[in-house]
């Protein structure tokens, strides 16, 4: 793409003086020539819209929510009926309750236009409606074969069987729909954070394409798994959001002098399942994810 520098294509960009001396040069001579402003790096991520540091800033926010909607599902005791399909008996196809609640609350928010947002992968798209809104112009900022990689599947069941039990306790409190909607939004957070995995190795393939072509050309899942893999950068996000769950996770006094007092025996999720639900899905899904589609990007 050609970008004829005019002043309506500086309009989003840095100002002029925080340009490196090689974007005050090229600009200098596109208005002569119309050349592509593009090669520098500087300005190229504002052109695409995303960065590294864009894609840190998000994964580092969904961090907040996918801590925040643990603490939120806590707060109701397992509740097995809603995992049952006999609870409702043969009425609605053998479905649970959170299956049902799930595929008709996808439906509702498809009409309000959610799944055009590229970051948003649902669990039954064989149930969407098209949106009742006009559609919004998101940045296309992705490959095409992006829409082909889902692991939805994978993460309902990795929740519901490996998770939901590590941070509910036992009991059953009826309240089964507060229940659904809690396990929801645990569901879309962790979707949304694992299926950005997309956007990760896009901007990774954007910054290097010569350290990712040879292994996509040749197929080699491994050696993308190795170019996308660092071990102190994982370790840093698990240690961060184990701090998270204990500081989200506290409980919150005011002694009688007004002083702020916690607890820092007890929380409302355990730090260590939150790093390990990281540590043995959230990180190893995302990288499966990236892998994905780098294996297509060159399609």
């Amino acid at each position: 793409m050609r970008y004829h520098v005019v002043d309506r294509d500086l309009r989003g960009l840095p100002p002029r003086e925080q340009w490196c001396p090689i974007c005050k040069l090229q600009h200098g001579l596109a208005i002569f020539s119309g050349c592509n402003l593009s090669h520098c790096r500087h300005i190229q991520e504002k052109l695409n819209g995303i960065s590294l540091k864009s894609v840190r800033e998000f994964l580092t926010r969904e961090e907040d929510s996918i801590v925040f909607s643990l603490i939120e599902r806590a707060k109701y005791p397992y509740n097995a009926p809603v995992y049952d399909p006999s609870y409702l008996g043969f009425t609605f196809h053998n479905h649970s309750l959170i299956e049902l609640f799930v595929r008709e609350t996808e439906a509702l928010q498809a009409k309000a236009g959610r799944y055009q947002n590229p970051e948003e992968v649902p669990f039954f798209p064989e149930d969407l409606i098209l949106p009742l809104v006009p559609p919004y112009k998101y940045p296309q900022e992705l490959h095409p074969v992006a829409a082909s990689v889902n692991v939805s599947t994978t993460i309902w069941h990795m929740y519901f069987d490996r998770v939901l039990p590590q941070f509910t306790s036992k009991g059953n409190d009826g309240k089964y729909a507060q229940t659904a909607e809690a396990d929801l939004i645990c569901l879309q957070a962790l979707s949304r954070r694992i299926h950005y995995g997309r956007f990760v190795a896009e901007v990774k393939f954007r910054a290097a394409p010569k350290d990712y072509i040879t292994a996509i050309k040749a197929k080699d899942s491994d050696g993308l798994m190795r170019l996308l893999t660092s071990a102190s950068q994982e370790e840093i996000v698990k240690r961060r959001v184990e701090e998270k769950a204990k500081v989200f996770g506290q409980d919150v006094t005011l002694d009688t002098k007004g002083e702020t007092t916690s607890n820092h025996s007890k929380y409302k999720v355990d730090p260590m399942v939150v790093y390990s639900l990281y540590s043995d899905w959230v990180i190893p899904l995302t990288k499966l994810v990236e892998v994905e589609y780098l294996l297509h990007r060159l399609d």
